[in-house]
């Protein structure tokens, strides 16, 4: 089978970040199938592209066996939310391009957010003699997630074009695959598709990776840890994630020595939140900056809690953050801020982790002090968290599942290759 992937944040090498289609392509390819990916320049995290691809419209590179297509993002990505949208514009045209120049797909998957990718995903599948058949995959809800954040208007020009764009994704679109069930339900409730039309292969562990490790580490070391207890949180830092309520509950911790706020990851609010922590004289918390990709299970590792926050956003009750898999496939226990399908498969379904209500500093310290306090606790979520995803999250099967369900887009008369059960994340 000929896979094409339109994925705009398709990681580069040694990157950090979701490396959910990095790992899906390998083992593809793996499988024997030819895997091709049209991607961008920019990193997600650092909104900077490598200077290997300035001043080149595409480059074409191989990641392992699969072969990818780095198309064109406008340096305007990470000065401003507008100038994030004419990279967005700037990456459609580019990805066009490489989609009208690619080998002819058996199957196309166009992977949302930004919603744009959904455009060259339509040209590679359609804009051929013998068409072939296209996946809208919907990693986030688009237009909405950015409407409820504030970065754009609800009535707003732009608005309406990306409603009427998501509009007919779904309708052109031969199979939608989410990644949450609260997506499923959010698409069927508009009236955007049926439930026979959408599938759902959701986020899963990577664990070859992320596996248990010495807490006492180089890592932990090279960090400054010492003896402390470390919640730590990795991931993006931009205006949906809200850190200033991790900078709030260090302030309320800062009578506590022994408890350190670690926070990895980049993003446009990064060196507001430095300038924060600054101003209020904390040393208690501290921004590190992005780390490659294969250290990241070591300093899982190291830390005692990994934090997943965002929002407090009605729009955020439907998503599972990547970052919870990292943790519990490490057995950290897991403070989750995030009510909804997030907060019923961490503390509900896998039992791995507590609650704190999101954007309420006070919550979040007092849950920080009360798993640094409960070894046993830690130690009995963690397990607990392990044991959930091997059981249910493992990316081979997950793989495996999302070929089934191309086979049967390409050939819907065909029956599944495999015999992996339907993913039960966030289902109980």
């Amino acid at each position: 089978m000929k896979i094409l992937v339109v994925h705009q944040y398709y990681l580069l090498p040694g990157q950090s970040g979701g490396s959910r289609f990095n790992e899906m392509c390998r083992l593809w390819a793996k499988r024997g199938h030819t895997v091709q990916v049209i991607a961008g320049t920019v990193s997600h995290d650092t909104g900077k592209a490598p200077g290997k691809y300035r001043g080149r419209w595409t480059t074409e590179e191989m990641d392992g066996e699969v072969k990818v297509t780095r198309c064109h993002v406008p340096a305007t990505y990470g000065k401003s939310y507008a100038g994030r949208m004419w990279a967005f514009f700037g990456f459609t045209v580019s990805a066009c391009t490489a989609a009208l120049h690619a080998e002819r797909p058996d199957v196309v998957i166009a992977t949302s957010p930004p919603l744009i990718a959904v455009i060259p995903g339509w040209v590679a599948a359609r804009a051929r003699f013998r068409p072939a058949p296209w996946i809208f995959e919907i990693r986030d809800l688009w237009p909405e997630s950015a409407i409820t954040t504030g970065v754009l208007g609800k009535d707003s020009l732009l608005a309406k074009i990306l409603y009427r764009l998501e509009r007919w994704a779904c309708a052109s679109a031969a199979k939608i695959n989410v990644l949450t069930p609260a997506f499923r339900d959010d698409l069927i409730q508009r009236g955007l598709a049926q439930p026979p039309k959408i599938s759902f292969v959701p986020n899963g562990a990577d664990l070859e990776h992320f596996t248990p490790g010495p807490r006492e580490n180089t890592a932990r070391r090279e960090l400054g840890w010492g003896n402390r207890f470390v919640a730590m949180y990795a991931g993006a830092h931009g205006r949906a994630n809200a850190l200033d309520q991790l900078v709030k509950a260090a302030e309320l911790l800062r009578h506590r020595d022994d408890i350190f706020i670690a926070c990895l990851g980049d993003g446009p609010e990064r060196r507001r939140l430095e300038s924060e922590a600054a101003v209020r004289g904390l040393s208690n918390i501290r921004f590190y900056g992005p780390f490659p990709k294969d250290r990241m299970p070591e300093i899982v590792n190291a830390c005692d809690l990994g934090m997943a926050v965002l929002q407090n956003n009605p729009t955020f009750r439907t998503v599972y953050p990547n970052k919870v898999f990292d943790y519990m496939s490490c057995a950290r226990p897991v403070l989750i801020a995030i009510d909804g399908v997030a907060r019923a498969l961490i503390c509900d379904e896998a039992q791995a982790g507590v609650f704190a209500e999101p954007e309420n500093p006070q919550a979040i310290a007092d849950a920080v002090c009360r798993l640094a306090a409960d070894p046993g606790l830690r130690a009995e979520l963690g397990r607990r968290g392990r044991a959930w995803t091997l059981a249910n999250a493992g990316r081979e099967a997950l793989a495996e599942r999302y070929l089934d369900v191309m086979k049967k887009v390409i050939d819907p008369s065909s029956e599944p290759a495999s015999d992996v059960r339907e993913a039960t994340i966030g289902t109980s």
